[in-house]
Order: structure tokens, then sequence, then C-alpha cells
């Protein structure tokens, strides 16, 4: 089931509205991550688990189809684009390319340490300082990455983008979600 956050919500015609939304969802279950890590040294209650089982099942399943759609369909096409505003860019993107390398390992971390709390009720001292900590890093890094993408990366692409282009990553984010368009984007 779909997370909409707020009022403002987009669909497939507007890809990097989209994706800028889905940013919205990375914070919300960061937060979840970063409550969970607040009290992961106290035995595992009910709000903890639905938390926590929320935040590991949404960057398990949803958070790598954001990141292809990022790397897969929006960078390649922008680095096609041979326009200066675009060209001062790329090392912005190689950057942003590198943090989700570098954010995986965490992940994994967390998706690890988060399963043997859910399924121990407890985790050593060690491993809830392990927890903390890559949490921590993960929001740390989210938060300036999210910036870069929202205030430079997805205008500039709502800008620098044909239609076509457009329609053409609307169809790949939505092909990545198993999801069929309803109406043939123009």
């Amino acid at each position: 089931m779909p997370v909409q956050i707020g009022v403002k919500s987009h669909n497939f015609t507007d890809p990097t509205g989209l994706l800028s939304d889905c940013h919205r969802r990375v914070e919300m279950f960061l937060g979840m991550l970063g409550a969970v890590a607040d009290v992961i040294d106290h035995p595992v209650t009910a709000d903890t688990s639905r938390l926590l089982d929320s935040a590991l099942r949404y960057f398990v399943q949803a958070a790598p189809k954001h990141t292809a759609d990022e790397e897969e369909s929006l960078f390649p096409r922008l680095r096609q684009i041979r326009d200066p505003e675009i060209v001062a860019a790329f090392s912005r993107m190689e950057k942003l390319e590198e943090e989700h390398r570098w954010a995986a390992p965490l992940h994994d971390q967390i998706e690890r340490l988060g399963t043997r709390y859910l399924s121990t009720g407890s985790l050593s001292d060690a491993e809830t300082t392990q927890f903390r900590t890559a949490v921590a890093s993960l929001a740390s890094m989210y938060k300036q990455h999210i910036s870069v993408e929202d205030e430079l990366i997805f205008p500039l692409a709502a800008r620098m983008l044909s239609e076509t282009e457009k329609t053409e990553i609307a169809n790949e984010m939505a092909d990545r979600r198993k999801v069929r368009l309803i109406t043939e984007l123009s």
C-alpha cells in the first residue's frame, strides 16, 4: 500500500515530483528508525515492533526502487544533455551514486540487527550501539543527500528533460513497481 505524506502528492506524470515525494517517505521511515534507536536498549514493545517492522520493510522493498529510478532512469538521461548547468551537476550526481553505495552496508546492518531485535526482543550492548550508530549515520547522510536532489537535481531535471524523456522515466518507474499507467502520457 503506497504511503502518502502531507497534502500534495505527485503521480507518474511528474516523475521528479514523485521522486521528491519518495524522499518524504525516506525521512518518515528514518524518523521511525530514530525513534526505535532511542528505545532499542529496552525490551521490544508492540509499538516498537510495529515501527521497526514498517521501516525495515520500506528500506528493503521500496528504497531500492527509488535508487534504481535515479541511477537507471534519471541520471543517465541527464548525463546525455550537454548543457552547462547539467554538466556542472555531474560531479554532484556521481557523489549521490557513491552515497547510495555507501549506505547499502548500513542498511544491511540495520536490517540484520533490527530483525534480531524483533525476533529475540533485545540486543546486546554492542549491537545496540551498532544499531544507533548506523541509524545516525544514515540520517545524517540522507539529510544532505535529499537536500541536493530536491534542491538541485530534481528541479534541473524537471526543466531540462523533454516530455518524452519524462514519460520514459515514468514508465520505467511504474514498471519497477509493477504498476500499469492508466492514461497514456504525452
